[in-house]
């Protein structure tokens, strides 16, 4: 990374979001970063936190030692992310992820019956280092791993576990129905829909492949195992939701001893 221009704002960040691998994040507006409240508690969070948000806000100064300037990298991409976590969480902060949505920046949801879908991200936990970023879909109510290796790799911590959730509530009109042609973002290409269609049938001969070595697996205790992803705002489960998944579990539970009956019948 260059040096930065002290006291031009909007440098740093200009070049942390066109970097390759941060096209999820949207720009952190100047008065909220300025703005002490809005940053309480990440001083615990982040190593050298003054000089890291003098490193977001281009007031570094410019003879600070290399070996401290490469730390000082990481920690400042830290307290972005942490801050933009904090941010898309506003109106004005959910306004702009908005538009990424309506454009499908985030990706499609893979499902056939979803009809591509457009995602959005979440984290599995609100602490940095534990979690990657992952993609929820507002149709199926599941989360997908990032198709890039440089979005997999993206802390979850910097979006959130309540962002989608919590955009959904305040636009309630784009909630997607569970099933119906997509109402909007950008037209799905031909080669978009091959390309997932190629890349789930891969998925699909690993798994048989993988299923096909050692001991049987029980299609029942397989389904036992799956974890169900439950969608939080500010860590309460949404009621809808929440009522919701109760139905779906309990005729999941009915499915599941189905199955275990039959396999005991065919065993």
């Amino acid at each position: 990374m260059g040096k930065t221009v002290k006291g031009v704002y909007g440098w740093w960040i200009s070049w942390f979001l066109s970097s390759k691998g941060n096209e999820y994040f949207c720009e952190v507006e100047e008065d909220y970063i300025l703005d002490r409240f809005n940053l309480t508690g990440l001083n615990t969070e982040v190593q050298h936190y003054a000089q890291a948000l003098d490193m977001i806000t281009d007031n570094l100064d410019e003879e600070i030692q290399d070996d401290l300037r490469g730390n000082l990298d990481l920690q400042a991409r830290l307290l972005y992310g942490l801050i933009h976590a904090r941010w898309i969480v506003t109106a004005r902060g959910l306004a702009k992820m908005l538009e990424k949505y309506k454009r499908a920046d985030f990706g499609r949801c893979p499902r056939v019956l979803c009809q591509s879908q457009p995602l959005l991200p979440v984290g599995l936990t609100d602490v940095p280092y534990e979690k990657s970023v992952k993609l929820y879909c507002g149709r199926c109510e599941d989360i997908y791993s990032p198709k890039s290796s440089r979005h997999g790799s993206i802390d979850g911590a910097y979006f959130g576990t309540s962002f989608p959730h919590l955009l959904f509530l305040v636009y309630p009109n784009l909630i997607p129905p569970k099933n119906g042609a997509v109402e909007f973002g950008l037209p799905v290409r031909g080669n978009e829909v091959e390309g997932s269609r190629r890349s789930r049938r891969a998925r699909e001969e690993q798994e048989t492949q993988a299923e096909g070595v050692g001991e049987t697996t029980s299609t029942a205790a397989v389904a036992l195992k799956a974890d169900r992803y439950r969608p939080r705002i500010f860590g309460f489960q949404v009621n809808e939701i929440a009522k919701l998944q109760r139905w779906q579990e309990a005729v999941r539970d009915r499915q599941i001893t189905r199955l275990e009956e039959l396999e005991g019948n065919a065993a």
